[in-house]
């Protein structure tokens, strides 16, 4: 993609604003650990690798604050600062994954007991790291899923997770990249994804910046595409798989499994290792995060529901890893039964 998702320059993160795509293309610029806890609790950045490098960079932000302060508790503060960032957004593992490498680093500079520019130093190396390991490990992944992919082949994806939802190239659209640069002349439909429009805005702007043939559709076509065979594969992200390859993905995301299925069409899973979250057995340990109303009664700020409404808003749903034909990773395509191999990782 020619605009990058994130760039860390003279100690500011600066985020493409994707609240706002594809109408304009901004940077929102984050100087301090705060303004990063609001870049993601607001989903100026979303997407669970998107979200993992952006907290290494909003932890780091937070350490160089501290480290200069001579009256402050720095072992209170730091944790203080580590329990705001992952606050944030609750569902994506990849965002506890980041933080902790970076904590890793911190604690060891301390034993070693490091001058600060040194620990600095240290912390910015591992945060570019996470995002260059992002990107390289995209790569590999887009290839090993590629495989998957055959002549002129259909495929649908749900939600957004491309090179906006990672540090660059991207999970579900890797694999549609890879295929697409193999000039396997393949088409991709498009969910919207409500409520946010994340198919509608952000995929959509994807496929047109790579001129990837793709149609857009409202969610609820989907299920039509599938029983009339339209769709050959669904590939989807990620924003945390447990041991037994139960998946949390955008809310809907389940019900195309469902569907996919009960029609015999492939359905996928594409993510790197660091979503999956080895200390939990099952989806059903997963914490779902639900999102406040208007995101459902508004849209752009125009309300479209009558007020005093009830409304659910989950961000999330769980696939079981019975509906998931394979899941797609940096280090090989994993099929059924699960368990044993994703321990192997």
């Amino acid at each position: 993609m020619k605009h990058k998702t994130l760039i860390f320059q003279d100690n500011v993160l600066k985020l493409i604003d994707q609240r706002i795509l594809p109408l304009e293309i901004k940077y929102y610029e984050a100087s301090n650990y705060q303004e990063v806890c609001q870049a993601i609790k607001k989903m100026v950045v979303r997407g669970a690798p998107a979200i993992g490098a952006t907290g290494a960079f909003g932890y780091y932000l937070a350490v160089k604050e501290l480290i200069e302060k001579d009256e402050v508790d720095f072992s209170n503060e730091i944790k203080q600062a580590k329990s705001e960032i992952l606050a944030t957004r609750p569902t994506a593992v990849n965002l506890s994954w980041g933080i902790k490498r970076m904590e890793n680093v911190l604690n060891k500079a301390f034993k070693k007991d490091l001058e600060k520019n040194y620990i600095m130093d240290n912390l910015l190396k591992e945060a570019n790291r996470i995002v260059q390991e992002d990107i390289n490990n995209n790569k590999r992944l887009g290839k090993y899923g590629n495989e998957l992919i055959n002549e002129r082949d259909i495929i649908l994806t749900h939600c957004n997770a491309g090179s906006l939802a990672t540090a660059g190239y991207g999970t579900a659209l890797g694999v549609i990249r890879a295929a697409y640069a193999s000039d396997k002349g393949i088409k991709v439909y498009i969910d919207e994804t409500r409520p946010r429009l994340q198919g509608a805005r952000l995929t959509a702007f994807e496929m047109m910046e790579e001129n990837i043939q793709a149609t857009l559709i409202v969610d609820s076509a989907a299920a039509t595409l599938l029983k009339d065979q339209v769709i050959d594969k669904v590939i989807v992200g990620a924003d945390r798989i447990a041991r037994n390859g139960d998946t949390a993905n955008k809310i809907g995301t389940f019900m195309l499994s469902v569907v996919a299925k009960n029609y015999g069409i492939p359905f996928y899973v594409a993510a790197p290792t660091s979503t999956i979250d080895f200390t939990i057995d099952k989806g059903e340990e997963i914490d779902i995060e639900v999102r406040e109303d208007k995101e459902i009664t508004e849209i752009r700020s125009i309300r479209i529901a009558p007020k005093g409404i009830d409304v659910y808003n989950p961000a999330f749903d769980i696939t079981p890893a019975d509906n998931i034909s394979a899941i797609i990773t940096e280090k090989g395509v994993i099929k059924p039964p699960y368990q044993e191999k994703i321990k192997r990782l």
